[in-house]
């Protein structure tokens, strides 16, 4: 097998796409015309020629609830050499996160994105920090050149499914 494998999934890990719960999906900060699906969805983030865009300044902040629980293994950010994100902090399980309060919470796990992970490489994370995840935030703190526009090529999480009943799909059992 070669070295550059064109999936670049870790080992024993699942793409983490189809367990997103994308009506609660939500990006702060991002651009109208160059918003959050360009670099999430299937099909759209395997297109360079489409980004997610940062709008007032460089700072992005996204929330991924998953439709069961996971645990997270590993990610991979791609963007362009001097506009792709740098700093990247993960925060499992907390709701509501704004720009003002981001920086109130220690974040579970966090990032310095190097050249080679904006081209694809996948990061590891903390493992055991992400082993009952329910809903994900991404802080996207800056990017490689400091410049006003952060820009995201694609976002890819991956890990594997907690084994549990899902909740919605259980009938009550009446007592006789």
């Amino acid at each position: 097998m070669s070295a550059e494998s064109s999936s670049q999934i870790p080992k024993g890990q699942v793409d983490l796409l189809d367990f997103i719960d994308w009506s609660g999906v939500q990006c702060l900060n991002q651009s109208s015309t160059h918003s959050l699906p360009n670099a999430l969805k299937q099909g759209y983030r395997e297109d360079a020629g489409l980004n997610l865009e940062s709008d007032a300044d460089e700072q992005l902040l996204i929330y991924i609830p998953f439709n069961q629980v996971i645990k997270l293994h590993s990610f991979a950010i791609k963007g362009p050499e001097e506009e792709g994100p740098k700093t990247v902090k993960f925060f499992s399980n907390k709701e509501h996160m704004c720009f003002s309060n981001v920086n109130d919470f220690p974040p579970s796990d966090n990032a310095e994105l190097t050249e080679e992970n904006l081209k694809g490489k996948p990061v590891v994370l903390k493992y055991v920090k992400f082993q009952n995840v329910r809903s994900l935030t991404i802080f996207i703190e800056d990017n490689q050149s400091d410049s006003e526009v952060t820009k995201v090529q694609k976002i890819a999480l991956y890990g594997s499914t907690v084994e549990t009943t899902d909740m919605k799909g259980l009938k009550k059992i009446e007592d006789h």
